[in-house]
């Protein structure tokens, strides 16, 4: 069974910049005291296995001891994405992720084409994972709208602290910039790279 340690470092992992409240109601439940993991957090900064310092708001945030985000990697077979002119679109990314959720035992519901609501939603073991998807699209202005719809789609939906939020992009040299110029404390949520075999680079 994880030890609260690991379930702290579980949260912060999918969360960087959670505060003690959020992380305490991440874990034990809406209401839960912050009391519960301020000690053991302030404990595993002093070990380097978490960072705690102050955020933008003046709060003080737990962050991961690599001072970065977790970012899942997603490789598509090049055979997957055959004939598309335009690389990889909306459903095909979503197709994709629905294959690899599914090998890992996640049950995956999916909004295809311009069905409203979250995009794919994703349970496994009482655990949800909610993410926004975006194609390829065909112009770096698309693109760029692209990548902000999503993030503000998914702020909308980030009610439940327990939930995983993650937008999901083809591996795009223009994506990986917009996320790497997101500021780190908006990164509570994760970024899935969905990239051709062969093409991998950070």
């Amino acid at each position: 069974m994880p030890s609260l340690a690991d379930k702290i470092i579980e949260v912060i992992v999918r969360q960087p910049g959670i505060t003690d409240r959020w992380l305490a109601e991440a874990i034990f439940g809406p209401g839960a005291a912050q009391q519960k993991v301020n000690g053991r957090c302030r404990l595993l900064a002093n070990q380097n296995k978490i960072v705690r310092r102050k955020r933008d708001d003046g709060l003080i945030g737990n962050f991961p001891s690599n001072g970065g985000f977790k970012e899942e990697i997603l490789a598509v077979p090049t055979t997957q994405i055959a004939g598309s002119q335009l690389g990889l679109s909306e459903d095909l990314v979503k197709k994709l992720l629905e294959e690899w959720l599914i090998r890992d035992g996640w049950s995956v519901k999916i909004a295809w084409a311009r069905t409203p609501g979250v995009d794919m939603d994703a349970s496994k073991n009482g655990e949800r994972w909610l993410i926004e998807v975006k194609g390829q699209g065909s112009l770096d202005a698309m693109r760029v709208n692209y990548f902000l719809a999503m993030l503000g789609e998914l702020l909308q939906r980030m009610s439940d602290p327990k939930s995983r939020y993650s937008i999901a992009l083809p591996d795009i040299k223009q994506f990986r910039n917009l996320w790497s110029r997101l500021p780190v404390l908006a990164k509570v949520i994760q970024c899935l790279i969905v990239y051709r075999r062969g093409r991998r680079h950070s």
